[in-house]
């Protein structure tokens, strides 16, 4: 199953010392740091502690949804919340904090409040309940409930609704912001570009003039392209259907804003919408198309460089595969722990890409071509489309339930069904884009029909 990410406690928090648009100085500092200072800010150590606890884990996923949801991020700021009551919750830079106050947030700063069926961190609304009252919590009001009785999870649900749950002891990371680092186009693949079609598909909703993306698969093909397109006209972005830093966070931004999700009235953020469908890292005891797509890649650097040994590519991180990858990572200057994280697998295809661009022109011969370097999916229509049609037409001469497709270079249905059935015979998930394994597997079998090359390699 597709896993299902925690939203992660940062290890710090950018505070502005001023309402958003002043020239106030922005301050960095640990999280339960922030939490210990509002706090201390904004209630009084004497009272009850089931009071001073509702009132903290209110404060700590107040502050998580402005982190979660990027809601001065995405509007250009370089701060994740501020100190002004009008927008955001009281910290002044420098005060003391009271002892029980620091005790209770070292237990509790890594929970926070959530709405049942949905993830992010809740917009927990808060007021004092004396001279500013809220839809939200009273401040005041959790004194006299404590008083009464109540524990902090019955306080906590008396102002937010009993549809109410506390995720506890969520891990902390460091915030590095949600953007790639590198912008998304036609080719791209992950759990990147899948953030980007759910949300795009959303913001339809509100947009209509924006096309819908199905399916939301995480490969970014021309409907991708088009959608975004579409909402970079609509919000005055240059139109390259590329997501860059600029067309990533103002969808970001839109999102946030149709959905509420920066309001205690959130439609809420379902875990469907957050499924990672991508592996964000590979290692010893992984199996399946990731790591098979990882071994032909690393496969195709060893032909070229002795120094890479070659792997069975069998989709199983076994010792052999770890052992390629830690010469891969020595070879190339990483530290060489056999784990294909974001860095290594960045450096693993700009090698290959690199060495497929150098090779001269005609090299592969007659043979099939090596892989394009990127997913191959409906709607695409280039050279390397034509190449892979004229392949599988081939294959499709021996195994007979393969139908033949136009060789056009066109992606159409013809071609995603032939796809198909090729993946659903020679054993790889059927997805109906073609990906390192697919074009490997077609490549294998077209060389082997046609020239009698060992399939294995």
């Amino acid at each position: 199953m597709p896993e299902i990410p925690v939203p992660s406690i940062p290890e710090t928090i950018t505070v502005h010392l001023g309402p958003p648009n002043s020239d106030a100085e922005n301050v960095t500092l640990s999280f339960p740091d922030y939490i210990k200072n509002v706090a201390s800010s904004e209630i009084y150590p004497t009272w009850p502690e089931a009071a001073i606890r509702a009132n903290i884990y209110a404060q700590i996923s107040f502050a998580l949804n402005r982190i979660y949801t990027e809601w001065y991020r995405s509007r250009g700021y370089d701060f994740d919340i501020t100190s002004s009551t009008q927008y955001d919750q009281a910290f002044v830079y420098g005060r003391d904090i009271f002892n029980n106050i620091s005790n209770i947030v070292d237990e509790v700063f890594n929970n926070y409040i959530v709405r049942q069926g949905s993830v992010e961190p809740l917009f927990t609304q808060f007021c004092n309940g004396t001279s500013v009252t809220c839809e939200g919590l009273s401040q005041w009001g959790t004194v006299e409930l404590a008083n009464r009785g109540f524990t902090p999870y019955e306080m906590l649900q008396y102002y937010y609704g009993d549809n109410i749950n506390i995720v506890r002891n969520a891990p902390v990371e460091p915030y590095i912001g949600s953007y790639p680092g590198s912008p998304l186009g036609f080719g791209s693949a992950g759990n990147e570009v899948r953030t980007i079609q759910v949300e795009l598909n959303r913001i339809a909703d509100n947009y209509p003039a924006i096309p819908k993306i199905y399916p939301a698969n995480g490969f970014y093909g021309d409907n991708t392209s088009e959608a975004v397109r579409t909402f970079q006209g609509i919000f005055g972005l240059p139109q390259t259907g590329i997501v860059n830093k600029a067309t990533w966070y103002q969808i970001k931004y839109i999102y946030v804003a149709v959905k509420n999700l920066a309001e205690l009235t959130s439609e809420g953020l379902r875990p469907s919408e957050v499924e990672e469908f991508f592996p964000e890292r590979l290692v010893r005891g992984d199996y399946g198309l990731p790591v098979r797509s990882l071994q032909y890649y690393l496969n195709v650097i060893a032909y070229f460089n002795p120094e890479i040994p070659s792997t069975e590519m069998n989709g199983v991180f076994d010792l052999a595969t770890e052992n390629q990858v830690k010469a891969f990572e020595e070879f190339y200057g990483l530290n060489p722990d056999g784990i294909v994280d974001f860095r290594t697998w960045e450096l693993i295809q700009r090698i290959y890409n690199d060495i497929r661009s150098g090779l001269p022109e005609g090299y592969a011969g007659n043979t099939a071509a090596l892989y394009p370097g990127y997913v191959l999916t409906p709607g695409m229509q280039n050279n390397d489309v034509r190449a892979f049609q004229t392949y599988l037409n081939l294959i499709g001469r021996t195994y007979r339930d393969i139908p033949e497709v136009p060789v056009t270079g066109y992606f159409g249905t013809e071609t995603e069904n032939a796809v198909r059935i090729f993946q659903e015979l020679f054993g790889i998930p059927v997805s109906g884009v073609v990906g390192a394994p697919t074009w490997d597997a077609v490549s294998r079998e077209y060389n082997f029909i046609r020239f009698g090359t060992p399939r294995t390699g």
